[in-house]
């Protein structure tokens, strides 16, 4: 499960690092690449609700191994295709295939594990769920030192065909009851999240207030509105939403769709701060970020046990807590910094992440019985892309945002002959500079600093957001459960016996 759900998480961010060689290579445009990264995100999003509830009912093991087979002959076909268009549509093929493996590998988890091994094993999950992230972007930066984009693809079919395997010998059938299946529901479900994702992809390149990403946010809140209402109103619907009532599946979801936020966020910015700003190569920049990773392994497996015993109030709150302060590390990072504050507050936020990712993570599989359990792990994966895609879009944008303003007085200033120059400092985001003759290197300093200046800010807005939400779980999480304590045996002859 664990193999699988590595080649799912790895696939979202992975490709990043490859983008520059995809571009030479087949000629794609600023916006087929954008494409290219966020079909896979789109469809992965949209299809969780209904791939979960089809596990329950059809055999999650059947639904693994097919999700499997897609993922693995969609990658396969995109390391012999050349051309963006169908790049796009095979990148929204994989993310097919991972909808229909993500949900069921915590699903089967859960149903295979006994109560008291099961905290541990969904640890061990959360884990390679969040560090998954950053081991795709250290495979995939190796690979490109010696070979081509498509091998980031090629690995994806080496991981899918062991999953298959070894799910084939080793993992058991198991299903939930036989429930109807609900096709408007997941109707509505699919296309107002589709709707909402593609407004937040969209806002990275035509701004937030462009007519087709007002258009996308307004069809995706109406959508799924609508989704709500249908599915109050069902007898056995996919997923009732009156289970956003129970504390723990209620603190669980907004936790991780915030922790999300932040890491995807962080992600996404860290990666070009490190590139654009440090000079680090593209497995460097992996390398870089390690030590989050490190840490969340170490921490993750051993988080529910802790969260047994003070609470998940107590260790989903702190966990947030230690986060946002790693956060602050990062945001306090300036253009000439080495590699030790950057390593720190990896380090750090990697502590904080793992006692928050596993009690959240277990809240929410846990509010619902085992024959739920595919649509608890689909609401569990939901609120991690979900939460990713809009940290991408808003730490981005702020980013942006900081960036240009920063840098705009000095490329108006630029000389007639540094025009091109200036058209490549607001758009290279601390890359430009380079054309603008005599006047480059003062430029180019000036985009790092335009570029840090943005970087902080979205920084601290992300700290803030985790500072918010640890405060939200340590007051609305259940709080702990007491152990039940036994009653002594009565001597013989003296009453009743009790237990």
């Amino acid at each position: 499960m664990c193999v699988a759900l590595m080649m799912v998480v790895a696939a979202v961010a992975s490709l990043n690092v490859a983008l520059p060689d995809l571009a030479r290579s087949t000629g794609a445009s600023q916006s087929q690449l954008q494409w290219i990264v966020d079909a896979y995100a789109l469809v992965f999003a949209g299809l969780l609700l209904p791939a979960g509830a089809l596990g329950d009912r059809y055999g999650r093991k059947g639904i693994l191994q097919l999700g499997l087979a897609v993922f693995g002959a969609a990658s396969l076909a995109a390391v012999f295709v050349n051309d963006p268009g169908w790049l796009i549509g095979l990148r929204a093929v994989i993310g097919l295939g991972a909808a229909l493996v993500m949900p069921t590998t915590l699903s089967i988890i859960t149903n295979v594990f006994p109560e008291d091994e099961r905290g541990r094993a969904v640890g061990i999950w959360a884990g390679i769920a969040g560090a998954g992230a950053v081991v795709g972007l250290l495979l995939s930066g190796t690979l490109l030192e010696w070979f081509s984009w498509s091998s980031v693809f090629a690995v994806n079919v080496t991981l899918a065909a062991l999953a298959s395997v070894a799910t084939d010998r080793v993992v058991p059938t198991s299903r939930g009851r036989r429930a109807r299946l609900d096709p408007v529901g997941a109707a509505l479900s699919s296309l107002g999240l589709f709707g909402l994702v593609a407004g937040i992809i969209e806002a990275l390149i035509r701004g937030w207030l462009d007519a087709y990403v007002v258009c996308g946010f307004a069809a995706g809140a109406v959508l799924l509105v609508a989704f709500v209402v249908f599915e109050m109103g069902r007898r056995d619907p996919m997923i009732d939403p009156r289970l956003f009532g129970r504390r723990g599946f209620a603190a669980g979801s907004l936790s991780l769709t915030l922790q999300f936020f932040a890491q995807f966020g962080l992600l996404f910015i860290g990666l070009q701060y490190l590139q654009l700003v440090l000079g680090y190569s593209p497995i460097e920049a992996g390398a870089s970020i390690l030590p989050m990773a490190l840490m969340l392994v170490l921490i993750a497996p051993r988080a529910p046990r802790i969260a047994a015993r003070l609470g998940v109030r107590a260790v989903g709150g702190a966990g947030l807590a230690v986060m946002g302060a790693g956060f602050l590390i990062f945001a306090s990072l300036g253009p000439g910094s080495s590699y030790p504050p950057f390593g720190l507050a990896a380090l750090v936020t990697g502590i904080g992440i793992g006692p928050a990712t596993a009690p959240a993570t277990t809240a929410i599989v846990s509010s619902l019985p085992a024959e739920r359990q595919g649509t608890a792990s689909a609401v569990n994966d939901l609120t991690r892309e979900v939460g990713g895609a809009f940290g991408i879009a808003v730490l981005g944008s702020v980013l942006n945002n900081g960036y240009r303003d920063h840098v705009a007085p000095a490329a108006a200033h630029l000389p007639a002959p540094g025009r091109r120059g200036r058209a490549e400092l607001r758009r290279g985001r601390g890359s430009g500079g380079r054309t603008a003759g005599a006047h480059g290197p003062a430029l180019a300093d000036r985009a790092h600093r335009a570029f840090v200046s943005g970087f902080s800010t979205a920084l601290i807005v992300a700290a803030c957001v985790l500072f918010a939400a640890g405060l939200v779980v340590a007051l609305v999480a259940p709080p702990r459960r007491r152990p039940a304590r036994r009653r002594r045996r009565q001597p013989h002859g003296h009453g009743v016996p009790t237990t």
